[in-house]
């Protein structure tokens, strides 16, 4: 996913090794394209999250460019089709050893984590062996920091395959988009790659039975000359009802915070986006909202 990220105002940008930029100067001369944060892998940071503190990020994603079942317009990393990867991905046995030696040496110099974040430059549950990546990163975890969570960033693509479901039910932050129930405004916006199924999606969140955190990325602007504000009540009621019938234990929602590949996209108001956290917490649900 590469989520908006999402990862925060005072998230450190990571900057493209030598090789990326001179990949990335040739696509430039076609056209002009947005400052992209690319992140390494396996492991980066750790960074400040303007939602989950100090973030030990774990990328199971190329570290060359973007590998993600969504093409969001807001995403951070920039669209899918300008910074396709060549590298393959991390094996599991690469992260897990990536992830012990990082974790070792914040055991003896600091800064202890707060949380161990799945984000990166795409969609984590994308990799083929991510339940046992989860089971290894659970473990390192009991052992070094035992304190700190687990949190994965998905756009929940994956959540119907069992094994993808299981993992991210044993994880203590199970973060799963829902820009929107509008299938107009999802292919509009968050851009399926390939087969998504918003109703499909909706089921396998209540099938979590609470053990989730909704997240919803709300915004205005232009896309094409379309209009892609979702703060109305025309997106916001409908979205507001199936949330009541997911019952998640918490809701993030929260704004544009860095450059996007859409240039004509514009942040939600503070006014915006606390009418809409309040009603959600109206609904018995916390609330939280990152402007």
């Amino acid at each position: 996913m590469g989520e908006e990220s999402v990862y925060g105002n005072s998230l450190s940008i990571i900057l493209l090794s030598c090789q990326n930029l001179l990949s990335l100067s040739r696509k430039a001369k076609k056209r002009k394209l947005m400052s992209t944060v690319i992140y390494p892998s396996p492991i980066f940071g750790p960074v400040h999250s303007r939602r989950l503190g100090v973030s030990m990020g774990i990328s199971l994603l190329p570290a060359d460019g973007k590998f993600c079942t969504f093409d969001c317009i807001y995403c951070e990393c920039g669209f899918n089709a300008d910074y396709r990867p060549h590298q393959k991905l991390p094996t599991r046995e690469e992260v897990r050893t990536a992830l012990e030696a990082r974790l070792q040496d914040m055991k003896q110099n600091g800064p202890k984590p707060d949380v161990l974040t799945f984000a990166g430059n795409g969609e984590p549950t994308a990799h083929p062996h991510f339940a046992g990546i989860m089971d290894d990163t659970l473990a390192l975890r009991d052992q070094y920091f035992p304190e700190a969570k687990v949190s994965v960033l998905s756009n929940s693509t994956f959540i119907h395959k069992p094994e993808v479901f299981n993992a991210l039910n044993k994880v203590d932050n199970n973060i799963l988009k829902l820009d929107t129930i509008d299938v107009a405004y999802i292919n509009k916006i968050d851009r399926p790659t390939g087969h998504y199924d918003v109703q499909q999606v909706i089921e396998c969140m209540k099938a979590f039975k609470g053990n989730l955190i909704v997240q919803t990325m709300f915004m205005k602007g232009t896309f094409e000359g379309e209009n892609v504000d979702n703060t109305t009540d025309e997106y916001v009621l409908p979205w507001l009802e199936v949330v009541k019938k997911i019952a998640p234990k918490q809701v993030m929602i929260y704004t544009i915070d860095r450059e996007t590949p859409a240039p004509d996209l514009l942040k939600a108001t503070h006014e915006e986006l606390d009418r809409i956290g309040e009603l959600v917490r109206q609904a018995g649900i916390p609330c939280s909202v990152s402007y």
